[in-house]
């Protein structure tokens, strides 16, 4: 295996931490930090907790990776805002 062979992994978002960093529930329930790429970073794309991902982690280091992919919510259509309460309005 070269240096430049990363391996590919899919997980789950479980937290999200500060300054970009997530925590990453991999499919063999192995846990790693990770953080976004540059191209999610630039387009931004937002990841949350429970979101399904594609992490690319390095053969020296599995216990770090890079979200390289965000699969699509299924449970919500696309185009559609999420969820937020309505807040009441006070009135004298």
């Amino acid at each position: 295996m070269s240096k430049e062979d990363l391996l590919e992994f899919d997980g789950t978002v479980t937290e999200v931490l500060p300054d970009g960093n997530f925590r990453v529930r991999l499919d063999n329930d192995h846990e790693l930090l990770a953080y976004m790429s540059g191209k999610m970073r630039k387009f931004r794309i937002r990841t949350g907790v429970g979101d399904r991902v594609v992490i690319e982690v390095s053969p020296y280091d599995l216990n770090r990776g890079r979200i390289n992919f965000r699969h699509k919510d299924t449970n919500r259509p696309m185009g559609s805002p999420p969820t937020r309460r309505q807040q009441s309005v006070r009135r004298r």
